[in-house]
């Protein structure tokens, strides 16, 4: 039975090796890279999406006048047909949604803010009419389709009344490069410091330390946007800045709400694995109303 008698180690082979600590480093580096990978491509691949989308939004803003109000009309009901599509189950109307959001949107264009509120009010009996001729409605079906109205018409209405100020056109892009860099900072912060959740109900994967570092982006992004414009000066730059790092998050925590309560990733599929047009401008529809009043008082 020699042959099953355990195996000595010989006296001159010393110790079993462990593994080095530069072998253990060039792993964890290793890791560490691998887990980076995806984060630069899904960077890299939201800019790819947003190119067009940034082209878009500056051609109509440049070209004003009813081409921006017509551009932003059909921004709108591809937004509406979104949210729509989301709470389906309260049977929505369409017609009517559609209709408010037109209305608002000319109304703004060929008015004044005056004629935006009259437009909504009368939105108001016309979403009930439409509503009650369809086989199934009731209150849910007129909840959601005011919702549309007022949250994307009246964040439309907003950048029309808003284009129409004087250096309105440029306030649009500076409100525009402050949300979107200040999403972008926020995006990129909170992956590489965030460790306390701002709001896990709504939105899991939100920081409170991305969240500063965005609002953070979105006033220095608005200030050197602002270095162009011999018209504004720094100060309301700043202000202008830092009411939109405030606003934008509020807008895309409130879509991160409606995501989750429909039980949805993504409102849509036009920007591919990216989502929809709402989730786009989720943020645009809050910080571009609030542009609108702080220029106002800047002015």
């Amino acid at each position: 039975m020699a042959g099953l008698r355990p195996r000595r180690v010989p006296p001159h082979a010393g110790p079993v090796q462990r593994p080095r600590p530069a072998l253990r480093g060039a792993v964890s580096v290793a890791s560490r890279a691998a887990r980076e990978r995806p984060q630069r491509s899904d960077l890299t691949a939201r800019i790819i999406v947003a190119i067009p989308a940034i082209i878009f939004a500056i051609t109509i803003v440049a070209l004003g006048d009813i081409f921006f109000t017509l551009g932003l009309i059909g921004l709108g009901l591809v937004c509406l047909h979104e949210l729509f599509q989301m709470f389906d189950k309260a049977h929505p109307s369409r017609l009517g949604g559609f209709i408010g959001v037109i209305a608002l949107s000319l109304a703004a264009f060929f008015g004044d803010s005056t004629h935006v509120m009259i437009a909504l009010v009368a939105t108001f009996p016309v979403v009930f009419v439409l509503t009650a001729a369809q086989p199934k409605g009731g209150a849910p079906a007129i909840s959601v389709t005011i919702l549309g109205v007022t949250w994307i018409g009246l964040g439309l209405a907003h950048a029309i009344l808003l284009r129409d100020l004087p250096h309105g056109g440029a306030i649009i892009v500076d409100v525009l490069v402050g949300t979107f860099l200040g999403d972008t900072g926020a995006y990129l912060g909170g992956r590489q410091f965030g460790r306390r959740k701002l709001a896990p109900a709504i939105s899991p994967n939100k920081t409170v330390e991305g969240l500063a570092i965005g609002f953070v982006t979105a006033i220095v992004a608005t200030w050197a946007a602002g270095l162009y414009q011999d018209w504004l000066s720094g100060t309301d730059a700043l202000i202008l800045g830092a009411c939109v790092g405030l606003a934008a998050p509020v807008g895309d925590l409130f879509e991160s709400y409606l995501k989750r309560d429909a039980g949805t990733k993504d409102t849509g599929t036009l920007f591919g694995a990216h989502g929809g047009a709402l989730d786009r401008l989720d943020a645009v529809l809050f910080s571009i109303v609030v542009g609108y009043y702080v220029w106002l008082a800047l002015m």
